[in-house]
């Protein structure tokens, strides 16, 4: 009789590597062709499997889009930052977010997709209001937080829609360093500065 506990270990092995090439293979036609262009069909293939198994794992093309994109931001502790370095840290942080090492384009993808399909606002929505307003917080007084919190959000998803998705010539060019230095001063306006 075969031992029950080793072939269950084996299957949700097998599962977990299923289910991490399907993320994996949405990830990158995802940010590569947007979310209406991609298909189920084009996931699975990516993915070498049967497209019935991304309904089995996801559910939707919608579930595995809000899987797929969803991303944790990793905002720094601003209370550890000087006061006067609020914006440039926080621009700095973001090109990191959008064009460093940690990014996988899937942020791209759920601004690009934002413009056209309410899942993809909703969760870029949350996002913001999930990881940014709580960072924020830490350094505004609550009574200013309703106008200061949306201010910061144009300037950061202003900058990534400009600069990533439609990919303005001379904003793609500028290089990160001067960035941080014209778009810093502004957003400390924003967060710490006098409105």
């Amino acid at each position: 009789m075969p031992d029950r506990p080793a072939q269950t270990t084996k299957s949700t092995a097998k599962s977990q590597r299923t289910r991490a090439a399907i993320l994996k293979a949405a990830q990158e036609l995802f940010s590569g062709q947007g979310y209406e262009r991609t298909t189920v069909r084009d996931i699975a293939a990516r993915a070498s499997i049967d497209p019935a198994m991304v309904m089995r794992y996801f559910g939707s093309k919608e579930a595995l889009f809000a899987r797929a994109t969803a991303f944790d931001i990793r905002l720094p502790d601003l209370t550890a930052v000087a006061r006067r370095r609020i914006g440039a840290t926080l621009i700095a942080h973001f090109l990191d977010v959008w064009e460093g090492e940690r990014s996988t384009g899937s942020l791209t993808s759920l601004l690009r997709a934002a413009a056209s399909n309410e899942d993809a606002a909703a969760a870029i929505r949350t996002i913001f209001g999930g990881q940014v307003v709580p960072m924020l917080m830490q350094v505004v007084p609550p009574t200013e937080l309703p106008v200061r919190a949306p201010l910061v959000a144009t300037q950061i998803l202003g900058l990534a829609f400009a600069r990533y998705v439609i990919k303005v010539p001379p904003l793609v060019a500028l290089p990160r360093a001067e960035l941080v230095r014209l778009l810093g001063p502004t957003l400390q306006r924003y967060i710490v500065g006098k409105l």
